[in-house]
This record gives C-alpha cells, sequence and structure tokens, in this order.
C-alpha cells in the first residue's frame, strides 16, 4: 500500500474520519445487515441468529478495515483468517455464492457511504475521502476473493460429504472388508486406494479440542472446525493422487476425523508428517485446535484397521493442548517407553530416578552426557567433542554417574538400564503431576531421543 503524505490538514481530516469509523462500528455493522436484508431476499429468509452471525462478521470487517486503514499498511492472510469459518457457515445455510458476494458489497457500500458522509464540505475532508478509496477496494477485494475460495472450497468438500459411497467406504474399509464391486470399489479407487500391499499407506485421526477464542463462533462451532480440517486434509495429496488431481480419503466419523493417505512407492512417511504438522499449525492461525495421531505406514488396504487403531492409541501420548503424534517418527524403544505403566517406572532403581531428577532441576547435564555416550558408541572422546565438552569432563560425570546410580556406562546392561530410565521419565504422560514437575525444569538435555513432544 502505498503510504499517505499528504499535506497536514488532509492528515488530520483522515485520522478524524477513521476514528469516528471506529467509534461507530457496532452502529454501522447494524445498517449494513438492514440493507442486507432489504435488498438480499436469501438473507431476509433468514433466522435471527443466522443474522447476529452475520453482524458479528461485519463488525469484524469494518475494524479489520480501519486497522489497515489507520496502519497504512497492505492487508495480510492473518487479518481476515476468520473469513473461512463464516463462508462455510453461510454455505452450509444454503446461501448462494452470488448473494454472499453480494452481501459483501452491501457492506462495502455501508462502510463508503459513511466515509462519504463523514468528509464534510471542506476541500481537505473530501480529499481525505478520496485518499481512502483505493486501499478500501483493495481490501474488499483481497477478502472477496479468500471469501469465495473458502466458499467453493467447502462446497466442494460438501458435494463430496453428500456422497454416501464415501463414507460407507470408510466404514467398510474399517471392519476389514476389501470392496470388490460397484460404487465402493468406484470410490476406492478415485482415493487412490487398492490391495496392492507395495502401495503404502497410513491412517490419520484427528481431534478436534477447544475451545479457544479464535473458535469459530456461531451454533455449529465444533461441526464447522471438523468440516474445515476433514476438507484440510482431503487437499493432501500424496502418491498416485498427486499425480491424478485425486483426493485423500477424509470422513467426518461423529467427534473424529479419519483420512487414509496413500503413498507413492519412494514417499517418504516422515514428509508426510511434515506436511501435516503445517497443516495443523495452519489450522490453529485459524483457532481450530487439532489433536493429530498417525499411524505407523503399511501396504494395502486390508491393513487399515489396524493402522486406525494405532493412529486413535497414539493420541493418547500427546498434552492437553493437543499437537501431532506420529509413529514414523519414533523408535520401537520410544514407543515402549510411551506405553509403559506405572510398574516399569517401579522397577527402576531408586538411586537412578533420584540421580535423573536432580538432574533434570540442575540443567540436565548428566542425562546429555549418557545420551551422548550411547550415540558415540561408547566413544568417550566423540561423546565429548558432541556435548562441546573436554574429555576430562566427560570421564567425570561418567564417574559421577556410576557412583550415584551403581551404574557403569561401559557394561552394555548397565547403559540401557539408564536410558530406560530416561525414557521412562521422559515418556510421563501429560496429566501426570511428576510430569508437569518436570516440565518445569531445563529441557535442554532433550535430543531427537526424546518423546515427550512429537516433532
Amino acid at each position: 500500500m502505498e503510504t499517505f503524505t499528504g499535506a497536514e490538514p488532509v492528515r488530520a481530516q483522515r485520522a478524524r474520519i477513521l476514528s469516528e469509523l471506529l467509534s461507530d462500528v457496532e452502529k454501522l455493522a447494524g445498517a449494513a445487515v438492514v440493507t442486507m436484508r432489504a435488498e438480499i431476499p436469501a438473507y431476509a429468509a433468514q433466522s435471527e441468529e443466522f443474522l447476529a452471525d452475520v453482524r458479528d462478521q461485519v463488525v469484524r470487517h469494518y475494524r479489520g478495515k480501519l486497522a489497515v486503514l489507520f496502519e497504512d499498511r497492505t492487508v495480510k492472510p492473518d487479518d481476515i483468517a476468520y473469513v473461512r469459518q463464516a463462508a462455510m457457515r453461510r454455505a452450509r445455510a444454503g446461501i448462494a455464492l452470488a448473494d454472499y458476494i453480494n452481501a459483501f458489497r452491501v457492506g462495502q457500500q455501508v462502510f463508503w457511504e459513511s466515509v462519504l458522509a463523514r468528509a464534510g464540505h471542506t476541500a481537505a475532508g473530501r480529499e481525505a475521502a478520496l485518499s481512502l478509496a483505493a486501499p478500501l477496494m483493495r481490501y474488499c477485494d483481497f477478502a472477496s476473493t479468500h471469501a469465495a475460495h473458502a466458499y467453493m472450497e467447502f462446497q466442494q468438500y460438501a458435494a463430496a460429504e453428500a456422497v454416501r459411497e464415501t463414507r460407507d467406504l470408510l466404514e467398510t474399509l474399517l471392519a476389514g472388508a476389501v470392496p470388490t464391486r460397484g460404487p465402493q470399489l468406484a470410490a476406492a479407487q478415485a482415493h487412490g486406494l487398492c490391495e496392492d500391499t507395495r502401495t503404502p499407506l497410513l491412517v490419520v485421526v484427528a481431534v478436534v479440542l477447544g475451545p479457544r477464542t479464535a473458535v469459530p463462533r456461531g451454533p455449529d462451532r465444533g461441526a464447522d472446525a471438523r468440516h474445515a480440517a476433514c476438507a484440510a486434509l482431503a487437499r493432501l495429496n500424496t502418491g498416485a493422487n498427486a499425480r491424478t488431481g485425486g483426493r485423500t480419503l477424509s470422513v467426518v466419523r461423529q467427534s473424529e476425523i479419519v483420512a487414509v493417505p496413500v503413498l507413492g512407492q519412494n514417499d517418504d512417511p516422515e514428509e508426510l508428517c511434515d506436511r501435516l504438522q503445517a497443516l495443523r499449525e495452519s489450522l490453529l492461525a485459524e483457532g481450530i485446535v487439532l489433536a493429530m495421531g498417525i499411524s505407523t505406514a503399511g501396504g494395502g488396504i486390508a491393513r487399515i484397521p489396524q493402522a486406525y487403531q494405532e493412529a486413535r492409541a497414539v493420541i493418547d501420548f500427546l498434552p492437553e493442548d493437543g499437537g501431532v503424534a506420529a509413529l514414523p517418527r519414533i523408535t520401537p524403544f520410544q514407543y515402549l517407553a510411551l506405553g509403559a505403566d506405572d510398574t516399569a517406572r517401579n522397577l527402576v532403581d531408586p538411586r537412578i530416578t533420584s540421580l535423573l531428577d536432580e538432574d533434570r532441576a540442575r540443567g540436565g547435564v548428566l542425562t546429555a552426557t549418557i545420551r551422548a555416550f550411547a550415540a558415540a558408541d561408547l566413544n568417550l572422546r566423540t561423546a565429548a567433542e558432541r556435548l562441546q565438552i573436554h574429555p576430562n569432563t566427560a570421564q567425570y560425570r561418567l564417574r559421577r554417574i556410576q557412583e550415584r546410580t551403581g551404574r557403569s556406562l561401559r557394561h552394555i546392561n548397565d547403559l540401557v538400564e539408564l536410558l530406560v530410565a530416561i525414557a521412562l521419565q521422559d515418556s510421563l504422560p501429560p496429566t501426570n503431576p511428576e510430569r508437569k514437575r518436570l516440565a518445569t525444569a531445563t529441557n535442554e538435555d532433550r535430543g531427537t531421543s526424546d518423546v515427550r513432544s512429537f516433532p
């Protein structure tokens, strides 16, 4: 956006107009809704609850416009992140796209007429109003284009969701059956799913958490969030779908979302996990908080029931604010530690537990030394280099650990026992009081083997 550099009187008039608009936003929004009802029959036929939601969105748009104008900058996607949810609600209510965009036009018209009314009859006032025309048009174009895309995206998803075969297909696959003919077979092939065990796939289970202040508003905000997440997962074109333009099988299943991405022969499951992590973060910016579990990768649709159970179970390892729990990112050793019960922790020598607790509170240097020594294949000099300390310091730490625990890191059984104890401490459940206490200590010792959080 061009920086406004007009004469001081014009600048003062511009600031006055914007300030008056800001103080009158609620009244302007009410006038906009009244005009929408008068000019757009589809809006006139809606309930008071619907119109209250429209009014809320108009207020947010007006405040967003004014923020951009006050700061004299270009509108950014973050400024209108809420538009996607509003567009979805209008589509669900049966509002046609033409009517929805017309409502945008009405809102802009009411706003502009108020700008002109406040300009007054002075030359400075008129010039100040004129300086607002171009940025207001840019804002309206940007916001209406974004809203139209979101609306059409949801319509496409809703159309796919309306096809019963899609939902039935997922239930058939989760029951362990394999479609052999008819609409379900066609739907499976359209989503890249086949019996070939050489075709790797994963199952993703996502649950919407909340509420948060930015969670979509309205009576069906939970459903809106689930459908938005479902549509986003369906856009994960992977494997053959990436080449053919097909969509990932993704279905809202009661309170959860289940997706079955299909990988190509040379695709890396961890790369898909990265994409799913990025997807979660993009939804988080819209106020949609997900807890997402990702199964191991395997071949053929016959393993979908097992993969689904894996994805559901691993969600329990996440903290209360969600995240991505991706099995392709962890080792069997880490998984066993995550699933350990209190008995496993009670089997740890109290001397080891005491050392690890104290070490966490003091910065975790001994725990880091144990991990580095194991990663260096018991080579003290290599471990010291990785820790950026002198070998004598590393040797001192090994002696200290042996004195406190009775375990020598040069004996493989003792080293494994120490690593197991560290992993068990790392994997304490998010709601465990001990886990919360440890979380307040420094986490400098947490390396790539730490499984308390999933990358």
